[in-house]
Order: C-alpha cells, then structure tokens, then sequence
C-alpha cells in the first residue's frame, strides 16, 4: 500500500476525530521502520506537533502500539505510566487530556490517533465511543487497501489472454465476485476506479467455452452486477443478500432488473449471456 494513500485516510480519520468526539486538537499517523510518523493533525494552535516520531513503548501512543489497546493521560503532565519522551511536543502545543487509540488490522498495530484537549477533560463513552469507530474505520479501510493492493501486485498489467481449467475459472469467479463485495464498501472514488480496472481484467481473461463473444449494448448497474456475481457463484437469494447486506426482495430486485436487461428468462441464462458479453468473468 502506498503511504500516500494510507496518509490520506489518517488525515480523514483525524478530521472525523474532532468532529466526533468534540476534543479540540487531534492527530495521527501510521507505523513504519517500528515508529509512529505523524502525518496528520487539526486543530492545533501551534506546530509543536508537527513532525513528531513516536517511537513504540514510548509515551502515551508508543505504549498504545505496543499494547493494541487504547491508553489515556488525563493529565498528561504528571502521568507516571509513561514515559515523557514527547513532552516539549505534546505540552507545547498546551495539551493536558490526552488519548491514544491503535489501529489495529488483522492483529497488528499498523498506527495510532490521538484526540486531546487544552483542559483536563473525562473520557467517557461519548468520547471513547466515536474515537473507537473512527479507528476501526481506519483499520477496515486499510485492510480493503492492504488487500487491493496485494491483488494488484498478482496481476499482470499485460499479459497473453489464458484458456483456464474449470477449477481455475471457478477460482477466478470467487475472487471477482469477492471483489465486487469489497467494492460496495469502499467509500473512496479513487479506490473504486482501481477495483473497477482489477474487476473488468478478471472479466476479460476468462475463456469458459468456444462460443462466439455476444456483443450487447447492455449497462449493468454496480449492484445488478454484484448480485449477477454472486449468482453465478451459484448462490442463491439469501445467501447474496448475506453476502451484500442486502435484503433478500432488494436482491430479487437486482436480479431481475438484470435479467430484463440481458432479455434472459432465468439466472443461469442470464449469468450465461453476462459472461459471452464479457461483463462478468
């Protein structure tokens, strides 16, 4: 994963901090080389914070890291379970209440954010609450990038078009229409283009019969193709509105909009006509 990205949504993950839990100063930043760097931060009154390193064990976010689990100083200055590595930033910028929360994907510590306050302040549910949704937000979006960008790396940019065994189809299918699902979760634009891209090559390789390519002057919407997807997976109705958080009429819905738009009279005739047009792997 690029540290552009991944800077990108600390940056919007700390903005959510200040607007969520209403402490006036937040920041954060991704682990790399065994530190925190800092990347982001808003509200601050000074630039005491800008640049800060934290290094893991130490003060109140190196602790964080190391622990997995979030850690509070409710008056940073005579805290005595942290070291004090970081108090020329942390108490330059004025900070007194301060809260260290991980981002944790798949059992490993990949960040921390912060929210503090100018005055001592309680941490109850109303701050720790959001201050945890904001960072498990964080973590999901990173672990989507982490899997994007691992699928990206196994696919070739150009490569002669493969005739695949019915195992293999049958794998490409499941990594397509898982995908799609990924897809439907993803908020950032740019990260929907570049799944896009990564679906439309896995729709293009497959070869699954000799019969002629079916041109169609046919648009699938987003979710009219990720129920197809699913559907052709040979799940049925319950299980892909499991699969989309979807409920099961939405689902009916979708597949026979799809089915109208394919001039298909059942799933598998339609799932049929979606793969010779190319629209589905």
């Amino acid at each position: 994963m690029s540290n552009e990205s991944g800077e990108h949504l600390v940056a919007r993950a700390v903005e959510q901090l200040t607007r969520r839990t209403r402490f006036p100063v937040a920041f954060g930043g991704l682990e790399k080389d065994g530190s925190v760097h800092v990347t982001a931060i808003t509200g601050a009154r000074t630039q005491h914070l800008q640049g800060l390193v934290v290094g893991k064990g130490r003060g109140l976010g190196g602790k964080a890291l190391v622990e997995k689990r979030p850690r509070l100083a409710l008056d940073y200055r005579s805290s005595r379970s942290i070291t004090h590595d970081y108090d020329r930033m942390i108490l330059g910028e004025g900070i007194s209440t301060l809260f260290a929360v991980p981002i944790v994907v798949a059992g490993r510590a990949r960040g921390v954010i912060y929210c503090g306050s100018w005055s001592e302040a309680p941490v109850g549910d109303v701050v720790a609450g959001p201050a945890f949704e904001v960072a498990t937000e964080l973590a999901t979006e990173l672990r989507v990038r982490d899997e994007v960008e691992r699928r990206v790396s196994l696919a070739p940019v150009t490569a002669p078009i493969p005739v695949f065994g019915a195992s293999a189809r049958e794998e490409l299918r499941e990594s397509y229409a898982e995908l799609r699902s990924i897809a439907a979760s993803v908020e950032d634009a740019a990260l929907r283009q570049r799944l896009e891209v990564i679906e439309r090559r896995l729709a293009s390789i497959s070869t699954d019969a000799p019969a002629e390519p079916l041109s169609l002057d046919v648009r699938l919407s987003p979710r009219e193709t990720d129920v197809l997807a699913c559907a052709a997976l040979g799940a049925t109705n319950a299980e892909i509105a499991a699969t989309l958080a979807l409920k099961e009429v939405t689902v009916k819905s979708y597949l026979q909009a799809a089915m109208g738009k394919l001039d298909a009279s059942t799933r598998h005739a339609a799932v049929a006509k979606a793969r010779r047009a190319g629209l589905l792997p």
